[in-house]
């Protein structure tokens, strides 16, 4: 029987012949019996699951309610074996937490490296040794990302945004003590050691500090709340989505799903507002077969949808009531986005400190005032052009915002003409 246990299906079957054979009237001891090596494993989910499945194949729903002290029994010693699931390694939070405690002790040895340092400002090996371990330190950037774009959607959806405004910011605060530190280090002392010594202090300590109380705010209050409101689904897509941002210093384990990790959900398939929610799946199949009119001929969905993948540029569509509604998946990207977003306010997207220059282009461009804004930014040796247009109707009534980012950083280097293609040369 061992090599069905890890075949879904045959697995099921495998459970449901369990509970049928317990309502034939076998005792809890010979159905151990027939199907010890399965039961070793059987959660409370997995319960639920196929006397559901059981129901809905026609078997009486009391009798499954009139036996269900039964199938307990049968189940008990792996219930009681059971770990939830929040502890079991590859579940969200259990990678959260060997983050913390894994960050927990690259901070030390960070703050080693700094004491060395301010013990003796003008060695070069101890400067280098506090460089990298900062480095080190700025991994976990990945654990803040996960936050912000995967476990805050979620939250948010359940009502819970507290996180996403409070935490965000301290985010911030703490990458804004790393790039003060790098550059501080990068400077060196120079021709005052003492100064040095004190402004390696001064930014160190602060970041240290807060650094560990976010250790503690997450392992007492965010975890164990957003273990209690979200619900299983939740979790898988959290976890399908978390390798396209990362991890820091772990990596997850395989015991946590069951099942094993979903696909990533594509964007569109997300929770949305009900007004702009996708039809149900066989529909969505139907209408995939549909051609779109455009203004200028006509593409399929799946079309459309590789075109914009191939476009050398990021976008975004936020529709006219500020919702994330779309965004492209191009083979180059600067900031990478999950589909946890889509659904989300755009305003829950940016990190508090920032909200405000986009709460005024929003407004801005739904009062007419403007319809393009633009920034540009240098970022790991990129030159990165962002930009925002007001998308309106005919009448010229606001209907959304369209960001575009752009690497141009090959573009602004390009001099003369080019006119042949590279294997006519």
């Amino acid at each position: 029987m061992s090599e069905y246990i890890n075949n879904t299906e045959k697995r099921k079957e495998l459970l449901k012949k369990v509970i049928r054979q317990l309502h034939e009237g076998k005792t809890v001891d010979e159905v151990k019996a027939e199907f010890a090596a399965l039961l070793e494993e059987v959660g409370p989910v997995e319960i639920a699951q196929i006397e559901q499945a059981l129901i809905e194949e026609g078997f009486p729903e009391m009798e499954i309610k009139r036996l269900c002290d039964v199938h307990v029994a049968v189940f008990r010693e792996s219930l009681d074996q059971q770990v939830p699931p929040e502890k079991q390694p590859g579940h969200p939070i259990h990678t959260f937490r060997a983050e913390n405690e894994a960050a927990a002790k690259v901070l030390d040895e960070l703050e080693e490296a700094i004491e060395a340092l301010k013990e003796s400002p003008t060695d070069p090996d101890r400067l280098r040794a506090a460089r990298e371990r900062l480095q080190r330190m700025q991994e976990f950037d990945k654990h803040y990302r996960r936050k912000e774009d995967l476990l805050f959607p979620y939250l948010e959806r359940k009502g819970f945004t507290g996180p996403s405004t409070v935490m965000w910011a301290i985010h911030d605060d703490i990458r804004g003590g790393w790039k003060a530190l790098d550059v501080l280090l990068e400077g060196g002392p120079g021709d005052d050691p003492e100064d040095f010594r004190m402004r390696i202090g001064g930014v160190f300590e602060p970041l240290a500090t807060a650094i560990r109380e976010m250790f503690y705010k997450e392992e007492n209050i965010l975890f164990p709340t957003a273990v209690e409101m979200l619900r299983e689904e939740d979790w898988l897509a959290i976890r399908a989505q978390e390798p396209e941002i990362g991890y820091a210093y772990v990596e997850p384990g395989d015991q946590w799903p069951p099942g094993g990790v979903p696909a990533a959900p594509e964007p569109t398939a997300h929770p949305m507002p009900e007004e702009i929610a996708p039809p149900p799946a066989p529909e969505a199949r139907a209408l995939a077969s549909v051609l779109l009119h455009l203004d200028i001929g006509t593409l399929t969905p799946e079309e459309v949808n590789r075109l914009l993948n191939a476009l050398p540029i990021e976008i975004t569509y936020v529709d006219k009531d500020d919702t994330v509604r779309y965004f492209n998946r191009p083979q180059e990207r600067t900031f990478l986005r999950a589909p946890a977003i889509i659904g989300r306010k755009v305003q829950k997207c940016h990190p508090p400190a920032s909200l405000h220059r986009v709460q005024r282009i929003l407004d801005d461009f739904r009062a007419g005032k403007r319809d393009v804004a633009e920034f540009w930014i240098q970022m790991k040796g990129r030159f990165i052009h962002i930009r925002y247009f007001a998308l309106r109707d005919e009448q010229g009534e606001y209907q959304g915002t369209l960001e575009v980012v752009q690497n141009v950083t090959e573009i602004r280097a390009l001099e003369g003409e080019r006119r042949l293609l590279d294997e006519e040369e």
